[in-house]
């Protein structure tokens, strides 16, 4: 099972969000997908992951069906040029590459922020969606588990979780730290815009409010996160609504002007996070009584100081990362002897009742409990050393041979046809 697992993936690593953003998948779409490949191909341990930095599934089957699955993918999604769209994902067609990669993935090894905290809550609604559908088999429970075990030890353990290494971030840990239940208004829905509103769609007290020059993209975004929409030429009124805004409006000169804030007259406190280059904040509005302005500059040594942080702990997170895939290596290849263990201990159970059935006929109630319990412990100790040896075989490479010699001295094959 552990060879046969394989996965494709598109990622910021390779596709730019043009492309990233037409094969991004909803809940229902990933379930969707998932049950396609059970209708056509031969599939277990399905996983479909989606983020707005990647897509990426993950199955288990003795043919490498990678490039079907793409060529899949795209067809679920409406996209015809199938050639141009492939050459963008990366295919891992080893048990061992791609469990590497879902480590990697999980723990935020290979997101565009390193360490992001989001990816593992991502990879657990991956997990219940595949979980639902009952694609999720006894490898894929315990990959899993081991993967969010390792996840909780890279918490504890390291400072890989510790601070925002993102602007985004960094900026929404910077207002949650200005006044409790803010009314927070958003001006400029471009990347930074947009992930300043998702990482606030993850926080609970605040009041958000979303305008864009084009309307139209903040109803869908405040549509998808909850969040109330303005229209552009209120901003005035909206400014004197908000207690923090945050900009990140692309423009050549600034937006927010100290002529502005002296026309809003009467306003309460406000601090302004501007995220723009250049400037969309004019440094003279902090002249207005009441009113903070923080930059950038500010917020951005803010998250380097915490992306530096989480850059040091890498070498410890792959070291905890390692562990976990040799842990789980091991489990995969006992899995291998498993089968083989269950006729073992059914074959010795078969000869224990027969021979019981034979010599215990006037034995007392409470004598065929003595003899059933001795038996029983004679069969656990005979077994003890060839389970052993079968689970020291797997990490050798040499559980076959082993497998076939209790096959042939216990004649495991024609007892499993007579059971």
């Amino acid at each position: 099972m552990y060879n046969q697992f394989k996965s494709i993936s598109l990622s910021h690593r390779n596709a730019p969000l043009a492309v990233r953003e037409q094969l991004a998948l909803n809940e229902a779409e990933a379930k969707g997908i998932m049950l396609r490949l059970k209708d056509f191909f031969d599939v277990s341990d399905v996983l479909a992951v989606s983020t707005c930095n990647r897509t990426e599934i993950y199955y288990s089957s003795a043919a490498d069906l990678n490039n079907d699955i793409i060529k899949l993918l795209l067809i679920e999604k409406g996209i015809s040029d199938i050639d141009t769209f492939n050459n963008y994902f990366e295919k891992f067609s080893d048990g061992d590459s791609a469990v590497r990669h879902l480590f990697q993935v999980a723990t935020g090894l290979q997101s565009q922020v390193v360490g992001d905290m989001q990816i593992p809550n991502q990879i657990k609604h991956a997990y219940q969606w595949s979980a639902d559908l009952n694609m999720a088999g006894p490898f894929l429970h315990r990959l899993l588990h081991t993967i969010f075990f390792a996840n909780k030890r890279v918490a504890q353990e390291t400072f890989f979780r510790d601070g925002a290494a993102s602007v985004s971030y960094a900026a929404v840990e910077l207002l949650e730290g200005l006044m409790p239940n803010p009314k927070v208004l958003i001006v400029g829905l471009g990347e930074v815009g947009t992930d300043v509103c998702r990482n606030l769609a993850q926080k609970s007290g605040l009041e958000v409010t979303i305008i864009n020059r084009t309307k139209s993209k903040a109803d869908q975004l405040g549509n998808e996160l909850g969040f109330r929409v303005a229209e552009f030429s209120d901003i005035e009124a909206e400014i004197s609504r908000a207690d923090i805004i945050v900009s990140s409006i692309v423009r050549d000169e600034p937006f927010f002007t100290k002529e502005m804030m002296v026309r809003l007259r009467g306003m309460s406190f406000k601090y302004f996070i501007d995220l723009s280059v250049p400037r969309s904040v004019s440094p003279e509005v902090e002249e207005i009584p009441g009113v903070m302005l923080y930059t950038i500059d500010s917020v951005r040594s803010k998250a380097d100081a915490a992306l530096h942080r989480r850059l040091e702990a890498v070498p410890h997170v792959r070291e905890i990362i390692n562990e976990a895939m040799l842990e789980f290596n091991d489990w995969s290849r006992e899995m291998i002897v498993s089968p083989t263990i269950q006729k073992l201990k059914g074959a010795l159970e078969q000869i224990r009742k027969e021979e019981l059935t034979r010599f215990t006929k006037n034995l007392s109630e409470s004598e065929m409990e003595k003899v059933d319990r001795i038996t029983t412990s004679m069969m656990q100790k005979i077994l003890k050393l060839p389970v052993l040896q079968l689970k020291a075989a797997c990490k050798r490479g040499e559980a076959e041979t082993l497998i076939d010699v209790l096959n042939d001295l216990f004649n495991l094959e024609k007892e499993k046809e007579n059971s």
